[in-house]
Formats: structure tokens, sequence, C-alpha cells
């Protein structure tokens, strides 16, 4: 289940956004094996409220782009397809029979910012912040090189195949 909420009131979210959303969302999961019901939450924000969550969760004072909160680990370098190859999840890693992946905030205001300063569509923006933040709730990362590489690889990949 993807649940999609708007709690900002400075750009229209229009029904081909929400689904080319929906559609990014499961399309990188199957691509990525989650195989099972899953639950992951998408709230759109603006700058101000961004800011906020930032600072009270991670003491950063600004506004950033997207923010992901991941409900399961994993060891360091390794994604869920590498982990949860038998799925033995936890009681508490379930929302009846749904996985529960995760929560991802996007600041609205700020995609748009960054599309004029990338040079393409909103559209495009808000797929890859959505994909960017999925893939952490999946357990990649981007603090090291590497990491890094193996991330932007992976967007990429996703992205190219909604022409964005």
């Amino acid at each position: 289940m993807i649940f999609l909420d708007n709690r900002q009131d400075k750009i229209e979210i229009t029904k081909e956004m929400e689904h080319s959303i929906r559609e990014i969302i499961e399309y990188a999961l199957k691509e990525e094996e989650v195989n099972l019901p899953c639950e992951i939450s998408v709230i759109f924000v603006d700058n101000d409220h961004i800011k906020d969550i930032n600072r009270e969760n991670r003491n950063i004072d600004r506004a950033t782009d997207v923010l992901s909160f991941p409900m399961l680990e994993y060891p360091k370098g390794r994604v869920f397809k590498d982990v949860y190859t038998n799925y033995d999840f936890q009681p508490s890693d379930m929302d009846g029979e749904n996985l529960v992946l995760g929560d991802i905030a996007i600041s609205l205001e700020k995609a748009e910012e960054q599309s004029r300063e990338f040079c393409h569509s909103f559209l495009r923006e808000v797929c890859y912040l959505t994909v960017h933040s999925l893939l952490h709730l999946l357990g990649y990362d981007h603090m090291e090189d590497e990491d890094k590489k193996v991330m932007r690889r992976r967007e990429e990949e996703i992205l190219r195949e909604f022409e964005l």
C-alpha cells in the first residue's frame, strides 16, 4: 500500500503526478525484489515543514528536498534484497499482512526549485526524489563514494524505465 498525504498548499498535486509516483514506487519495489505486500507513506510538504522535520529528527535547521525514515535495519553495505531473502520479519515490522518499509517526506517547493536549477521537469524531480528516498528505505546509502555510485546507478536505471 502506498499512502500519499498532501500537507502543503503551495503546489498543486496532479492526478498524473500521483499516478507517476505510485507507478515508479511499484516498479522500484519489484526491481529491488520486494515481492510481498508492503506499506510506504509519502507526505508532501513545503520548505518550512521539511525544515521543522529536519531539525526535529536530524538537528539540522534548514530545508532539504527529501527525508527518508526507514523502518527496517540493514547491515552496513547491504540492501533489502541482500538481507531479507527468506522474509523472516518480526511482528513489529508488520502492519497486518503488510511489511512497513517507512516514510518519505518530499518538499514540493524544493523540488520545484531544483527542477528549474537542473533544467528538467518538476515531475522528473519529484520522481527522482521519490526513488532516491525509496532506495534509502531499502538500505541504500550514499555516505561513502562506492555506495554513492551504486545508489546513483540504481536511481538512473529505475528512472530510465519511465523516460524521465
